[in-house]
C-alpha cells in the first residue's frame, strides 16, 4: 500500500529526475501507480473512500421506528432500558450480546437528531474579583478524633483567580458556620474581593419563602465587608464550579496527606485543625504569584470582625428550659419565667440576662434534641424526688456510666428510697465535684460495699485518697516456692 509519505517524495523527485520511472522507483512504487497519483495530484489518504456501507445486517432495523418514537418522546431513556423493553416485547428476537449495537445506534441518533446538550462556557477570571464558598462533607475520609469517628463538614473558601483557599471545621450548614468560616478566610487572606458567590443555602443565606432574597443576617455580613453577594441557580452546581472542583482536589490532597501520615486518628480537634492548616499552607504556597496580583486590588479589611452569631429572645419555661432553633436546653432554675437573650454561635450558645452572661451551653447538632444539665434542676429535684422516675429527661441526669450503675444498684437493693438516695448523690456532685463523686462510686464498687449517699459523702468530704484506675497492685512472688519445687523433683528422680 502506497503511503502519503511516498507520494510526497514522488512529487519532489519528478521535478529533478530525467525520467518518470526513475522517480517512481526511488519513491518505492511502480510507474503505473506513480502516473495515477501524478494525474490526480492527491495523496492516498485523500483518495480513500469513506466507509458508509454496513458489513452485516442491522438487527434493530425492523423496530427502529418504534425505538426512535420512544427517544423523541423521552430522549433521556437509557439504552439498557430500551433493550430490556424490546426483549420483553419480542421474546427470543434479541440476544444479550446485541446490547452494545443498540447503544451505538442510540448514541448516533442523539448526536444527529437528539436535543441539543447543555453548553458550559469557560470563564475568564480577574484578580480580586470573585470568591466562591460552600460546605463539603468530610465523612468519606474516615477521620477519627480520640478513636471516635469525627463527623463534620468543612466550610471551604476559594479565590477563583489564584485558587487561594481556606477551610473551617463546622458541623452544620448554618448561617453561624458560614459567618465564622467566611470571616476566618477573609482575615487570613488580609483583604476582601469584590464578590462572594454561594449556592442556594436556604438556611444560611437565602430566605425560604423568598429564595431570591438574602437573609437579613447574611446581608448584614456582606455589608460589613463591602461584598456583593451572588448566588447560583437552583440545581446548577456547575455555576459554583471552582469551589466544587476545589472540594474534589482538596479532599484528594488531604487523603494523600493522611496516607503519608500513616494514621487518620488525631488526639484532639486542635491537632486535626493544625494538620488542615498546614495542608492549606502547602497548597497555597504554589499560588503566590497570582495571589500577589489579587492582593494589589482587594479591598482592606474593616476595623473589626462581625459577631458570628444570631440573637434570639426567649422566655424560660416552668421546667427551667428554653426552646432554641427547634432544640431544648436547660438553664438555671432562678431564670424560670424570665426573658433571656440567647446568642447562637456555630458550636455553643451564650445565655444573657440583664446585660450579663449567665451561661455557655454547647450547641446541639440537628433538631428536636435536648440538653439538660443536672446542675440546673437538681435543687428542685431533691425537694420533689417523686418527679424523678417519670421525668421526661430522666436519661440526661446520669453524668457518667458510674452514676447510672449506682442508680440501678439502689433500685435493685432499696427500691423505695432509690430516687431520694440517688438525687442526694447527684446533689453532692453539683456542690462538690462530679469527678470526686465518680471516684467515690468506683471505690465503693471495687470494694463491693453498699452504695449510699452517706458513704459517698463521707469519702468525698474526707478527701480520702482513692487509687487511680490505672494503679494496679501485684503482690510480690515468693521465689523460695520454686526452690522447694525443684528439690522435690530431685528426690523423685533420685
Amino acid at each position: 500500500m502506497v503511503t502519503d509519505k511516498q507520494v510526497r517524495i514522488l512529487m519532489k523527485l519528478i521535478k529533478t529526475e530525467k525520467a518518470q520511472y526513475l522517480a517512481a522507483s526511488k519513491a518505492g512504487m511502480d510507474e503505473k501507480t506513480a502516473r495515477k497519483y501524478i494525474r490526480s495530484n492527491k495523496l492516498p489518504s485523500q483518495l480513500k473512500k469513506e466507509h458508509t456501507w454496513r458489513t452485516r445486517k442491522d438487527p434493530f432495523e425492523a423496530v427502529w421506528s418504534e425505538v426512535s418514537d420512544h427517544l423523541q418522546t423521552n430522549s433521556g431513556l437509557d439504552g439498557v432500558t430500551i433493550f430490556f423493553y424490546l426483549q420483553r416485547k419480542y421474546p427470543g428476537k434479541f440476544a444479550d450480546g446485541q446490547l452494545r449495537t443498540l447503544q451505538r445506534k442510540i448514541k448516533i441518533w442523539r448526536a444527529l437528531e437528539g436535543p441539543g446538550k447543555e453548553i458550559f462556557f469557560p470563564q475568564e477570571h480577574k484578580p480580586g474579583r470573585l470568591a466562591e464558598s460552600d460546605f463539603t462533607d468530610m465523612s468519606k475520609l474516615s477521620i477519627t478524633v480520640g478513636g471516635q469517628h469525627f463527623k463534620h463538614l468543612l466550610y471551604h473558601f476559594v479565590l477563583t483567580y489564584s485558587n487561594w483557599e481556606h477551610g473551617t471545621i463546622c458541623f452544620s450548614e448554618s448561617y453561624e458556620s458560614l459567618s465564622e468560616g467566611l470571616q476566618n478566610a477573609l482575615w487570613e487572606l488580609g483583604g476582601i474581593p469584590a464578590e462572594h458567590k454561594t449556592d442556594r443555602l436556604s438556611a444560611a443565606v437565602h430566605k425560604v419563602s423568598h429564595p431570591e432574597e438574602f437573609t437579613r443576617a447574611y446581608s448584614r455580613l456582606l455589608k460589613h465587608y463591602g461584598l456583593r453577594g451572588r448566588k447560583i441557580q437552583a440545581g446548577k452546581a456547575n455555576e459554583n464550579g471552582d469551589i466544587e472542583q476545589r472540594h474534589f482536589r482538596f479532599k484528594r490532597a488531604l487523603d494523600q496527606a493522611l496516607m503519608l501520615r500513616g494514621s487518620r486518628d488525631f488526639s484532639n480537634r486542635d491537632e486535626y485543625r493544625s494538620f488542615l492548616d498546614q495542608l492549606f499552607n502547602q497548597l497555597n504556597a504554589g499560588r503566590q504569584s497570582r495571589l500577589t496580583e489579587e492582593m494589589k486590588v482587594v479591598k482592606p479589611l474593616p476595623v473589626r470582625r462581625l459577631n458570628d452569631c444570631k440573637r434570639q429572645r426567649v422566655k424560660v419555661g416552668p421546667s427551667s428550659t428554653i426552646h432554641v432553633q427547634h432544640n431544648i436546653y436547660s438553664v438555671p432554675s432562678r431564670l424560670v419565667k424570665e426573658w433571656v437573650d440567647v446568642k447562637i454561635y456555630a458550636e455553643y450558645l451564650e445565655i444573657w440576662y440583664a446585660q450579663k452572661q449567665i451561661e455557655t451551653i454547647p450547641r446541639l447538632k440537628g433538631e428536636y434534641k435536648h440538653a439538660i444539665e443536672y446542675r440546673h434542676v437538681i435543687d428542685w429535684l431533691v425537694r420533689k424526688p417523686g418527679a424523678f422516675e417519670n421525668y421526661r429527661y430522666h436519661a440526661d441526669l446520669f453524668p457518667t456510666s458510674r452514676f447510672r450503675m449506682a442508680y440501678d444498684y439502689l433500685k435493685k437493693n432499696n427500691s423505695a428510697r432509690a430516687d431520694k438516695e440517688y438525687l442526694k448523690i447527684l446533689y453532692l456532685a453539683s456542690k462538690e465535684t462530679e469527678a470526686g463523686v465518680d471516684d467515690a462510686l468506683r471505690f465503693l464498687f471495687d470494694q463491693e460495699k453498699d452504695i449510699s449517699s452517706s458513704l459517698v459523702e463521707e469519702i468525698v468530704v474526707s478527701a480520702q485518697a482513692i487509687p487511680a484506675v490505672t494503679e494496679v497492685v501485684i503482690e510480690k512472688i515468693n521465689l523460695s516456692a520454686y526452690d522447694e519445687l525443684l528439690s522435690e523433683r530431685e528426690v523423685c528422680y533420685g
